[in-house]
């Protein structure tokens, strides 16, 4: 029995003061994962001002249970910082990856805080509390 040397995944960033792009090549699996999120929480912290993180999934290769985990994980981190994740250019695979597993609305919509603020709900709200 062989196995197949895993693909490696090589991150291209791209960053303005507000923006961040990442371009991810390879596969994201349990041997790379960590890389992204270490990437992305890099990204997090030096750069307090950014409001939008764009992961370019076209050149994913393999997304296994360890990559979507990645995912999710990212997902609640920018959510946290009130920063918007947005996946562009999704193989198939990964699309119908997400699709299966529920997480796709979750991973592609946007943030309840933010989804707030371009409304006003949430002054509609703290209004309404006192």
């Amino acid at each position: 029995m062989s196995t197949l040397p895993s693909s490696h995944l090589r991150l291209t960033a791209v960053d303005t003061e507000t923006t961040v792009r990442i371009e991810l090549r390879g596969d994201l699996d349990y041997d790379n994962a960590d890389l992204l999120l270490e990437a992305v929480t890099d990204k997090l912290t030096a750069h307090p001002r950014l409001r939008d993180l764009h992961l370019g999934c076209a050149g994913l290769g393999a997304v296994d249970s360890t990559g979507l985990s990645i995912l999710l994980m990212i997902r609640r981190r920018t959510d946290a910082a009130q920063v918007s994740l947005h996946l562009e250019d999704m193989t198939p695979a990964l699309d119908r990856l997400l699709t299966i597993t529920g997480s796709r609305e979750y991973l592609t919509s946007l943030a309840a805080d933010t989804a707030r603020e371009s409304t006003g709900s949430e002054e509609l709200r703290a209004d309404t509390e006192e």
